[in-house]
Order: C-alpha cells, then sequence, then structure tokens
C-alpha cells in the first residue's frame, strides 16, 4: 500500500553531487533535464506545466533524506548522482559509494549463486530440493505429492509457498537462524514457510521461498551464504563493498544510509536486520546493482561470463509463470526485454531496471518508506530524457462533484480484519484520505461518481454500495485489496 505523508517535514536542503563526472555538456544537460522534470503517476488534465517538479522540492515534499542514482549506457555506468544526507540530522552526505539495504532486490543478485551452483553440476534446476537439504526437509504434503518443489520454482515463485515478505529484526532483538525462519519459530517474526497450494500452478511472490533456496544453497556449497555470494558473485563482477553479511559489519557502518519512516522520523536503531539474507539482506551502492545489470547484459551476449554462462543468462531471462525469470522481473519483449527488480525494507526504498539487449538501465535507492513515490517521479523524467517510453504518466479528467455527493464516502475503513484502517473527510468540499497506519494523508480525485485516484502513486480507489445505495467498501489496484467500512 501507498506509504508517502503530508505531514510536516523536518527542513533540510538536499545537495546533489556528480560523483561520476562526465565531461560531456550535452550529458550534464541532459542531467538537469532529469532533475527538474519530476512527474507524478498521473497528471490532471489542464494542469500538465503544474505537474514537473524539481527534485529537490520533491525530496523535500517526500520527506526522503537522501537519494542515490547509478545509470547504466552503452553497457557501462555512464552517470551518478547523489542527493541529500545519510539522516535527516545528518550533514554528512550521500555519496557514491553510501550502502544501502537493498531489500528484495537482493533476490535477483542471490539467485546468480543458485544459478551458478548449476552451471558447476552442484544443483539441478528440476531437481527436488529436499535431496540437497541437510537438516530441514520441506515437509510431507498433499500438494507436493508428485509435484515436488524445485529450485526453478523457488526462483521463480511458483513454488506455492506461503510468506511474502519479513519485516526484519530491530536493535536488540535476537536474531533467529534460517531454520528457525523456516519453521516460524521464536525469535523468528514470520509465519512458517510451507506449501499451501500446488507447486507450479500459481505465481505468487514469496520471500519465504526464497530463504528456502538459502538454505539450499548453503547446505550444496558447504559455506554461509555471504561467503557464497562473496566468492561466486559479487567479487567475480566487482561489487565491493556489497555484502550479504547480517548484521551489518562495524568495518562497513561508516559511510551508511540510515532508514527513515513516512513522517520523516529515523528507524529506531537506523535499520532493520535480514537473516533472510537472499530475500532482504543486501546492502550495496546503485553503481554496484549497475554492475550487476552489466555483467547480465554482457553475459547475455556473451561478451563476459564471469558468473553465468550466455546460454543459462537466456534461461535466467526466459518468462515463466507471472512473467518472472529466475530472480529478476521480466517484461517487454524482443528489443525492448526488460529485468527489474524493486526493493521495500523497512525505511528504505529502491528500484532496479536494465535492457536486456540495449545496454542502458538505472538503479535508484533511497533511505525512506515515502522513496518509492520519489523513485517514480525520477524514473518518469529519466525515461522522458532517454526517450524509453516505458514509465509514463496516466493524464486523467476530474468530475466535479458536489460536497452532498462526496458526503457519503466519508468513514473509517479497514482492510480485511487486519487492523489497516483508513478515514476518509472532506477538507474545502474535496475529499481526502488519511492513513492511520503511517499518518499519511493525500487527496482523492474522482473520475466518476464511485472511482476516486490520487496522483503520485497512481492509485485508484473504486467503491462500492449496498442495495440501499450506501458506501460499503472499495478496493485498490484492481481489486487486490479490499476495505470494508467500518464506521
Amino acid at each position: 500500500m501507498k506509504c508517502h505523508s503530508l505531514l510536516i517535514f523536518l527542513l533540510f536542503l538536499p545537495t546533489a553531487y556528480l560523483s561520476c563526472q562526465p565531461d560531456n555538456p550535452a550529458l550534464e544537460t541532459r542531467i538537469e533535464q532529469i532533475e527538474n522534470n519530476l512527474m507524478p503517476s498521473i497528471v490532471i488534465a489542464g494542469q500538465e506545466e503544474a505537474s514537473r517538479f524539481n527534485i529537490h522540492e520533491r525530496m523535500k515534499h517526500h520527506k526522503v533524506p537522501g537519494l542515490s542514482i547509478a545509470f547504466v549506457d552503452d553497457g557501462q555506468v555512464a552517470w551518478t548522482r547523489t542527493y541529500g544526507y545519510l539522516s535527516s540530522d545528518s550533514l554528512a552526505p550521500v555519496d557514491s559509494l553510501t550502502l544501502f539495504q537493498a531489500a528484495s532486490i537482493s533476490k535477483p543478485v542471490a539467485a546468480l549463486a543458485a544459478l551458478r551452483l548449476v552451471e558447476e553440476g552442484k544443483l539441478q534446476l528440476d531437481q527436488d530440493v529436499n535431496t540437497y537439504l541437510k537438516g530441514w526437509q520441506v515437509e510431507a504434503s498433499p500438494f507436493t505429492e508428485g509435484n515436488p518443489i524445485t529450485l526453478e520454482l523457488l526462483l521463480t515463485h511458483s513454488a506455492g509457498l506461503t510468506v511474502h515478505g519479513f519485516g526484519g529484526y530491530a536493535e536488540g532483538d535476537s536474531i533467529p537462524a534460517v531454520i528457525q525462519i523456516l519453521n516460524g519459530e521464536r525469535p523468528a517474526n514470520s509465519d512458517k514457510i510451507m506449501p499451501d497450494t500446488f507447486p507450479g500452478s500459481i505465481w505468487r511472490y514469496s520471500g519465504g521461498g526464497y530463504t528456502l533456496m538459502q538454505k539450499v544453497v548453503e547446505d550444496v556449497a558447504g559455506q554461509p551464504f555471504p561467503q557464497v555470494m562473496q566468492e561466486r558473485v559479487l567479487s567475480k563482477i566487482g561489487m565491493n563493498p556489497s555484502t550479504y553479511e547480517q548484521p551489518l559489519p562495524e568495518r562497513l557502518r561508516r559511510n551508511v544510509a540510515i532508514g527513515h519512516r513516512p513522517d520523516g522520523k529515523k528507524v529506531e536503531g537506523n535499520w532493520h536486520t535480514y537473516p533472510e539474507m537472499a530475500a532482504a539482506g543486501l546492502w550495496t551502492t546503485p553503481s554496484d546493482l549497475a554492475r550487476y545489470i552489466i555483467e547480465v547484459q554482457r553475459s547475455l551476449e556473451g561478451r563476459s561470463n564471469r558468473v553465468l554462462s550466455q546460454e543459462m543468462t537466456k534461461q535466467m531471462l526466459t518468462k515463466h509463470l507471472g512473467d518472472w525469470g529466475l530472480g529478476p522481473a521480466l517484461s517487454g519483449d524482443g528489443d525492448s526485454l526488460r529485468f527489474s527488480h524493486g526493493g521495500a525494507n523497512e525505511g528504505y526504498r529502491c528500484q532496479m531496471m536494465g535492457f536486456a539487449h540495449r545496454g542502458q538501465g538505472v538503479v535508484l535507492m533511497s533511505n525512506s518508506d515515502n522513496g518509492i513515490a520519489l523513485i517514480g517521479e525520477v524514473l518518469r523524467a529519466i525515461s522522458e530524457a532517454y526517450g524509453w517510453g516505458v514509465y509514463t504518466s496516466e493524464t486523467k479528467a476530474v468530475v466535479s462533484l458536489e460536497a452532498e455527493q462526496l458526503e457519503r464516502f466519508k468513514g473509517k475503513y479497514r482492510l480485511n480484519e487486519q487492523g489497516i484502517d483508513l478515514v476518509l473527510s472532506l477538507k474545502d468540499g474535496q475529499l481526502w484520505a488519511k492513513q492511520l497506519w503511517d499518518g499519511a494523508e493525500y487527496e482523492l480525485y474522482p473520475e466518476s461518481e464511485m472511482s476516486f485516484f490520487e496522483t503520485e502513486e497512481g492509485i485508484v480507489f473504486q467503491f462500492a454500495q449496498n442495495e440501499d445505495s450506501e458506501i460499503d467498501g472499495f478496493s485498490v489496484y484492481g481489486g487486490a485489496y479490499q476495505f470494508e467500512k467500518i464506521e
């Protein structure tokens, strides 16, 4: 769900640093164009010119203390740009070596190690993972009888396993071992990872599946997961000082972006620890993730195969269920084929995208829960500047509804009895939403009598009514999330 906020921000003036100085006036002009043309997801018809913003303004608006960008062009890191500070109460600037939590972008990078072990003959994509596991087994189940969970299914989020994602562990918390996480046993704070549907039958995102993959890789390699990643992946493609070590070692803490909540406050203890390393545990920089993009592109061409062969890279970038590859999400086709992944840990948001065949890509990392809205705006500016036609704004017309018509939408709404509440109210004759879980507030614009949208992330609220024509709830994300009116 949306997690931006309009509360008063801690005032700061974000500073920009051109970390990779391009001796190219045309490139400088293009970067300035990007910085001054950030666009929301939805533009209201008639307000097109007023919907372009400066990156410093938007960092302040979204309460994002720090942002780091690396851009790939012609198969190399063409430029990097950093903005702001390590934290809201610090004057230490973000630079190109500042470490961020990659969150779920950890997954496609971790997948390289598993695929490398396949290339070494130590794993098979289509083999029951129970044959590799030591000290733990996927329990027998009617779902897995005759339908074993395989590495291929784990990497493509189609193994039928539970647990979408992880919340991490705050400073002072006990950190569970991987078997405790798999079993959902204390001190693990997540549920047991288990099949609840037939492997291979559906695509469903599962951090739990990647945690099982982590166990498989450790057992087969006979090494701790961070060591496997360092030796087989990170050192091979120059991703230094990136690490999967959890907790983050003291030696790497000097230049770290501290996580922030939607209201601009720092995450307690600065960040969470993620023993679910393959799913969420990578500490890295945009430049290092850009090197991942470049290695994948070059491996696909057969020009550089430091981790995977050309044939294995082709398999990795082949669409499976849900248009997912062996690690990254896939979109587009032919020359426009793209591999990508986003990330959302406590206090961090990031996005990575690479074109498989064009030699271009981009990585953006922020130290705020609000970073996703800002990143989307920057991506739209980059897409326009480079003519990608991939990340674009949608223009929508707003219909006029009287205050009396809007009154019926007022009230408190709850998501599936999960205690996730949102309140709708009227301000100056307009409908506003407030998320009670994080305090975020934003205006909802009517596009019809029963459909409203917010502009920054483009979320559409589709309302429903009962037999008495009373509003009884709404859905977002195409019906994926249903809110019931409770007051």
